[in-house]
């Protein structure tokens, strides 16, 4: 059996499949007779595109990732999908009249007449290959591309089986696709590595396919059916490390190839830890199972290792939901003794120690996501995020003593939040213009599948339609298109825009100004020396000589209320004579030096310890390719989903957070 796996546009060109090369490896390891190949039509696409317009690595991002909201990646390709190249350009046009620009929307029309010419030739490229199977990956942008490709194949040719998989085929909305589009023969729905091999196996045997967990597939009438998901999700053991051959080539053979530096994609866990115990509000990642199970630290590293040697590349995007803290101890120490300059993106908790932190750091971990999302506790705690702002504004201080570069997204629009909550974070803004802003400004929270908001309407929101986008891309009734759709429209919650604009002047000045703010200190055992450079403050170097205070500054490296200070300030200097009011005071004077960060009743201190801020940021400029393009509308460059495995992709809220399960 010759089985074709096709990642179409818009995955990202810097990344191969992670879901594909796992699928690829279960297709050529685990079904007797069958081998995988893998079509990166992403790359056809790009290749084909220049040929015939300006197109840039700019317009590629924009509708593969940073318009991912608006769907104007899935707009592209919906006039291939209803073969007219003028599929409702009225509709969209009016819909994005205020969102693009003349010159961006002058490109999504061209685009959209170009497509259907696209897809035709890679429908010809696929049915030319003669497989007996193609399978289509859907993450992201992708939806109107795949199912596009997958018509045209079967219009030419309907005896070579159709299937599609990845996050957009999770659940109910994998079931709405097989539904609407009778093109497809099949849908693998939740992780794929074992359901497709079953599927493959079950069709040379001309076997029942009433036992492939989550396969959707049609009766003898020709009637849609879909078997129960899995009950349970794969145990780590049985996760394959992925098989990337023939994406390196490709891309070197590609115009692409002069847009970016790839990567190579790892996974060591899927699930979260923490959403085992407090799901994320606003979070619709792991529609199908929330379990954290990671790979052996033995097995991971071996992957990360036999993949670097393989394709000589030592960039990669760790794509877990969160870091497996165990890692900590077993694959990260052997990553700093190996002797590669590894440069891994990976996301975490934000409530890491610096400890812990620079061990992320050593092994070349410069890029974390950490999820922060807000600066304020009460608005955290509306999000049960299990952190502080105090703790937030920790992550971004000691992420830059380390040396890691941290990105994360504001959010806003949370059911009972008030003006009160942002007013003291929009203050305070001036203070941390030294620590890396967030990578855009505050975005309203999308309502997501699976997230609890989407499924607790007593939490806020409720009567929640697909998002405007769905309806001028797919001809579809409305009740179908709610179970096609990942992102909802709903009432706006939360603050108003007068907050929302204070808000991101405040951040917008911020980024602005980051480049230029500095903020060090340096502990000298009897004193302490401080270091300002911010546009704010007219205080440029400042000596904390009391032993007291030098004492409650070092108590301040982690978040404190007075009274705390006060108490164990005493055990440190006994007999100091100071009271809680003199605390207090203290406290209010270094807010207005912009030494601290108050959030919640607790105070921390702003100043990263003084390791040449300047070399640091010049190190990570150096690697700074490295990273994925952005962390915001999250980001963030993803990996791509396939028809049968999993794949994880960066959760910064304000972006794509399509990750862990796919087909």
């Amino acid at each position: 059996m010759r089985v074709l796996l096709v990642n179409m546009p818009w995955s990202p060109i810097d990344l191969p499949s992670l879901a594909l090369g796992i699928l690829k490896r279960s297709v050529d390891e685990r079904v007797p007779g069958a081998t995988a190949t893998v079509l990166h039509a992403n790359l056809e696409f790009t290749d084909w595109v220049t040929a015939r317009t300006e197109f840039t690595p700019t317009d590629y991002e924009y509708y593969s990732l940073s318009s991912y909201f608006m769907g104007c990646g899935d707009w592209v390709f919906s006039s291939a999908l209803y073969d007219d190249p003028s599929w409702r350009e009225a509709e969209f046009t009016e819909a994005m009249r205020t969102k693009l620009s003349k010159t961006r929307m002058k490109m999504s029309h061209k685009l959209h007449r170009m497509a259907p010419d696209f897809v035709a030739e890679i429908a010809r490229r696929i049915v030319g290959e003669a497989p007996d199977v193609v399978g289509f990956t859907s993450t992201f942008q992708q939806n109107t591309a795949a199912l596009a490709a997958a018509r045209q194949v079967k219009r030419l040719a309907p005896h070579i089986r159709t299937v599609i998989g990845g996050a957009n085929c999770d659940a109910e909305q994998g079931a709405a696709l097989h539904r609407n589009f009778p093109f497809l023969d099949y849908v693998v729905r939740g992780e794929g590595e074992a359901a497709f091999p079953q599927l493959l196996s079950a069709l040379t045997a001309g076997e029942s396919l009433s036992g492939v967990p989550g396969l959707c597939h049609r009766t003898e009438d020709g009637s849609s059916t879909a078997n129960p998901m899995a009950s349970s999700p794969l145990p780590p053991a049985t996760i394959l490390s992925p098989d990337y051959s023939g994406y390196f080539e490709r891309l070197a053979a590609s115009v692409a190839r002069n847009w970016v530096e790839p990567k190579l994609v790892v996974e060591g866990a899927r699930g979260c830890w923490w959403g085992e115990k407090h799901h994320c509000t606003f979070c619709g990642l792991n529609g199908s199972f929330m379990q954290f199970r990671s790979k052996s630290p033995d097995v991971f590293y071996e992957e990360i290792m036999d993949l670097a040697r393989k394709h000589r590349v030592l960039d990669m995007y760790v794509v877990d939901n969160i870091l497996d803290m165990g890692y900590l101890s077993t694959v990260l120490p052997r990553i700093i003794d190996s002797g590669y300059d590894l440069r891994l993106h990976v996301e975490i908790k934000a409530n890491m120690r610096r400890n812990q932190l620079r061990t992320l750091a050593e092994a070349g971990l410069i890029y974390v996501q950490p999820g922060i999302e807000s600066l304020n506790k009460r608005v955290l705690d509306l999000m049960d995020k299990g952190v502080s702002g105090c703790q937030n504004v920790r992550m971004l201080r000691d992420g830059a003593e380390t040396g890691l570069s941290v990105s994360w997204n504001y959010l806003h629009g949370f059911p009972g939040e008030s003006a009160k909550d942002y007013e003291g974070v929009i203050g305070q803004i001036p203070a941390l213009e030294h620590l890396d802003p967030p990578v855009d400004l505050s975005a309203r929270i999308a309502i997501e599948r699976f997230s609890p908001y989407f499924n607790q309407p007593s939490l806020g929101f409720d009567g929640l339609r697909p998002e405007a986008h769905y309806r001028f891309t797919y001809d579809l009734p409305e009740e179908e298109l709610y179970d096609l759709a990942y992102v909802f429209e709903a009432p706006e919650r939360g603050v108003g825009e007068v907050t929302v604009s204070a808000l991101n002047d405040a951040l917008a000045l911020w980024k602005e100004h980051h480049t230029d703010a500095r903020l060090t200190h340096t502990d000298l055992g009897d004193r302490i020396v401080l270091v300002s450079a911010r546009r704010s403050f007219a205080w440029r170097v400042m000596e904390l000589t009391d032993p007291f205070e030098t004492a409650v500054f070092r108590l301040l490296d982690q978040p404190h209320a007075p009274a705390s200070v006060l108490r164990k300030a005493t055990v440190r200097i006994p007999g100091h004579g100071r009271t809680g009011a003199d605390v207090e005071a203290l406290l209010a004077h270094w807010l207005e030096l912009g030494l601290l960060f108050t959030d919640g009743g607790q105070y921390v201190h702003l100043a990263p310890s003084a390791v040449n801020e300047n070399l640091l940021r010049l190190d990570f400029m150096r690697h700074a390719h490295a990273a994925p393009g952005t962390a915001s509308p999250n980001p963030s460059a993803s990996p791509s989903a396939s028809p049968s495995a999993s794949d994880n992709e960066a959760d910064t809220g304000a972006q794509p957070d399509r990750d862990a399960v796919l087909a």
